[in-house]
């Protein structure tokens, strides 16, 4: 029986030694995934090209893995980091007594965070924001589209969902303007600048949103926002000062570290 493309064996060896010779750091995990597509022959090789070109492999995939979904990803979207499964874990604890809650996906990106608590509570009544239009056209691809909006933070929802929000969840750009030439290529080469640059200090989004977010959120609301170690005493005051309690949450397993803030 003649064979076909799909058929083609891979030399799995071979590919290994390309990746690592690359940089890459997870050459066994990534060739496995590279073959798990299916493509073969030219087809592969254009996807070994890229990865080893130093494009992302959540691009070269077209998916990234998030809280067990695979989130669909776009050239120059912040795609999900696994140390943001913390919101959501945190977000679906603070929602489980609720029936059907109202939650936002704060600067959204791909959707992920919405998606994640979209799976764990499917009663939960999602939207989410974002200001860069690659954004919202991903995010439309993880989410109801007619629940993904356009705009810059809270301005972008509906108008209704003011005082009405159950849950904010939020990874907004963090990272101090200078710091940004110090991130890994991979991030700073295929993520657009809005996705990344929190200002001098990091925390320009961080101000906003808790100067605004006690207008969006219902009594007893929970808002919560990722940030470092670092700076998480500084998004606290920032919290506070707006008549929000707060706590910092740290998973050391996943180096990630939360606010969670509560309107009274």
């Amino acid at each position: 029986m003649p064979t076909t493309p799909n058929a083609e064996r891979v030399d799995e060896d071979a590919l290994v030694a390309r990746l690592r010779a690359a940089g890459c750091v997870f050459a066994e995990d990534e060739a496995a995934l590279l073959v798990a597509t299916g493509a073969r022959g030219t087809e592969l090789e254009a996807l070994v090209v890229r990865r080893v070109g130093g494009e992302p492999l959540e691009l070269v995939l077209g998916w990234a893995e998030f809280d067990g979904l695979r989130i669909r990803v776009a050239e120059g979207v912040f795609v999900p980091r696994r140390r943001s499964e913390l919101l959501v874990r945190l977000g679906a604890e603070l929602l489980a007594v609720l029936s059907a809650p109202v939650v936002v996906d704060l600067c959204c990106g791909t959707g992920a965070l919405g998606a994640a608590i979209a799976r764990r509570l499917p009663t939960a009544v999602v939207h989410a924001a974002d200001l860069d239009p690659d954004a919202v056209v991903c995010a439309r691809l993880n989410l109801p589209a007619e629940r993904v909006h356009a705009g810059d933070l809270f301005d972008a929802l509906p108008d209704e969902l003011r005082g009405r929000v159950d849950l904010v969840l939020v990874n907004a750009p963090y990272v101090p303007t200078d710091a940004i030439a110090l991130m890994p290529p991979e991030a700073r080469d295929h993520e657009h600048r809005i996705a990344l640059d929190g200002g001098t200090d990091g925390l320009d989004l961080h101000r906003r949103i808790a100067t605004a977010a006690p207008t969006w959120l219902t009594e007893g609301g929970s808002l919560v926002i990722e940030t470092s170690e670092r700076q998480s005493a500084t998004t606290c005051a920032l919290l506070e000062a707006a008549g929000l309690t707060t706590a910092v949450v740290r998973d050391d397993t996943r180096d990630a570290t939360a606010v969670l803030a509560q309107a009274t």
